[in-house]
């Protein structure tokens, strides 16, 4: 089996974070500045979104507006309705960035890895031959070949067919 290693994003794991009355999907899910907050997709019960910290290019997340800690908080609509979309993106990168496969998976809890515990998001990882090299681990720095923007742009193109 092979290991995934992401050293990069320590900083943002260990980093203080702010006391905020709204939680940070809650905030993005009632802004209505998609642009800035990477925001490709808006369906009725749930959102899609870039990560601003990605381990690669693509790497987005699939969200229930309701702010819930886990699939127990979602009625079986919203939870099919966030499993649609997650598929739609899948697709929307398939086409958009042409990736050889995925990974696709939910943090429950803070000691699996939710680094925001208490609104459930799907992580959809888009994976190529040969995309971890040398950068990540002997320069501490991430390489991502296109800007967050541009891919943010694509994906809404596609995903709005």
């Amino acid at each position: 089996m092979d290991t995934l290693h992401a050293p990069w994003r320590i900083d943002y794991i260990l980093s203080p974070k702010p006391e905020l009355k709204a939680g940070l999907f809650t905030r993005i899910a009632q802004s209505s500045d998609d642009e800035t907050n990477y925001v490709i997709a808006r369906d009725r019960t749930c959102f899609a979104l870039l990560n601003a910290y990605p381990y690669v290019g693509g790497h987005l997340m699939t969200v229930p507006y309701k702010e819930v800690a886990d699939m127990n908080g979602l009625t079986d609509e919203e939870l099919a309705d966030l499993w649609k979309l997650t598929r739609r993106c899948i697709a929307a990168l398939t086409t958009v960035m042409k990736p050889d496969g995925f990974n696709v998976g939910i943090n429950l809890g803070k000691v699996a890895g939710a680094g925001i515990v208490e609104h459930l998001h799907i992580h959809v990882v888009p994976r190529w031959n040969g995309d971890i090299n040398f950068m990540p681990v002997i320069t501490n720095t991430t390489v991502l070949p296109e800007a967050l923007k541009d891919v943010a742009g694509k994906l809404r193109m596609e995903l709005a067919k």
